[in-house]
């Protein structure tokens, strides 16, 4: 599971008579109603939109560790479907993370935005979760405690360890998820943990030359075309204004994650292929040039 996922309200609906008063109580953690049941966060879909956690009772009662680890495990599954759905917010289909519709975003909204789900909040989060996880409508089960890595994305985990250490905070008032406070002190022990290795915070500013990128790449850098779409959560970060002749930046306001350098397919926008078309031509100018220069040696 990323640990881009942070926090998340644990919101989910047990399909009972009682359904309804039990959700609320755990939706709020009540200390209570998890400490009286072994949840196995086991999540199935089940009549009228529901999710059903299958729980014994009499189980004894979890760990204060358990609880957390349990609550840590569902809140960075829902959590990693927005993410990563922001971020692959392509024009086409996609399986880049897992398989998703065109602007998958779009069918998220769309399916909280359901009218037939009234103001159940659980059916609405079931739905637009669902977009994400079971575009595809093969699976049958949902396990938030699936750490599997099919994409290999514990390597930006190792390099958010060693390399790029990004300490963001993030506030309620501003964004879907509630508030959050990175504590340097935090990331520090998961790294040990996971990896064995100490941050360097001071790593990448020194490697590459201070904290003013377009000041260090104007004198030092060139033949870099910096593109960004502004669907992609990660622009925010990137560079969106050429630094020089040579360091080029291209945004594209529909654009998502890296979607310049995806396999072209016929249902390519025409935004999405003049996008393309600029970046092979500003590549094949700086190669001839190169042999050009080469040529001129001799």
């Amino acid at each position: 599971m990323s640990t881009q996922g942070k926090r998340f309200r644990r919101a989910w609906s047990l399909a009972s008579e009682e359904s309804e008063a039990e959700a609320r109580r755990l939706g709020q953690r009540s200390e209570e109603g998890l400490a009286e049941m072994e949840v196995q966060l086991r999540m199935e879909k089940v009549g009228g939109g529901f999710w059903e956690i299958e729980s014994s009772n009499g189980g004894g009662k979890h760990s204060e560790q358990r609880r957390q680890r349990e609550n840590d495990d569902l809140q960075n599954w829902l959590e990693s479907a927005f993410i990563y759905t922001a971020m692959t917010d392509y024009p086409t289909p996609s399986n880049f993370m897992t398989p998703v519709p065109a602007y998958p975003v779009k069918q998220m909204c769309k399916a909280i935005d359901n009218p037939a789900t009234g103001n159940d909040t659980f059916a609405k989060l079931y739905g637009a979760v669902t977009v994400y996880y079971n575009y595809s409508g093969t699976t049958t089960c949902f396990d938030p405690h699936d750490n599997s890595d099919p994409h290999d994305l514990g390597g930006w985990d190792w390099q958010a360890c060693t390399e790029m250490i990004m300490q963001t905070n993030g506030n309620d008032k501003e964004s879907i998820f509630p508030p959050c406070e990175s504590q340097y002190k935090d990331q520090v022990s998961y790294c040990k943990e996971a990896y064995g290795v100490e941050p360097r915070p001071n790593w990448i500013t020194t490697e590459f030359g201070g904290h003013d990128i377009k000041r260090v790449l104007r004198r030092y850098g060139s033949n870099i075309i910096f593109f960004n779409g502004l669907r992609d959560p990660w622009s925010g970060g990137g560079v969106l204004s050429n630094i020089s002749k040579r360091i080029v930046a291209i945004v594209a306001k529909e654009g998502a994650h890296h979607v310049d350098l995806r396999f072209k397919t016929n249902e390519d926008p025409e935004w999405l292929k003049d996008v393309k078309k600029q970046e092979v031509k500003i590549i094949a100018k700086w190669i001839s040039e190169y042999y050009h220069d080469l040529a001129d040696k001799h």
